[in-house]
């Protein structure tokens, strides 16, 4: 893969035993999703499904009156923001993805 700005990545054919590696448009390495046009659309997407069925799988937790707020807001805390938020710090994040991103936190 060749990860470039521009609308048609380069073609670059690498050989390992005079075998053509196949080129791709995405693949995942430590959990996160790489692209070749450098962007991070799929991964935060990715993120916020995850993160939402993380939310679905607590929701009776989440939601049940017999536990108090704070022990509810801890344990969302701790269950869906690592999984939205993981690798964060390598994000190229516009406007958009901005605001999809606060929307899932809510």
């Amino acid at each position: 893969m060749v990860i470039s700005r521009k609308q048609e990545s380069p073609k670059c054919d690498i050989f390992i035993n005079k075998v053509k590696l196949k080129q791709t448009e995405k693949f995942k390495y430590l959990g996160t999703i790489i692209s070749n046009d450098g962007k991070t659309n799929r991964e935060i997407s990715a993120r916020t499904a995850q993160a939402k069925i993380n939310f679905q799988k607590m929701k009776t937790i989440l939601t049940n009156k017999h536990i108090s707020i704070e022990t509810r807001k801890r344990a969302f805390q701790c269950y869906k923001e690592p999984v939205l938020m993981y690798r964060c710090e390598a994000w190229t994040i516009s406007k958009q993805i901005q605001n999809k991103l606060e929307a899932t936190e809510m």
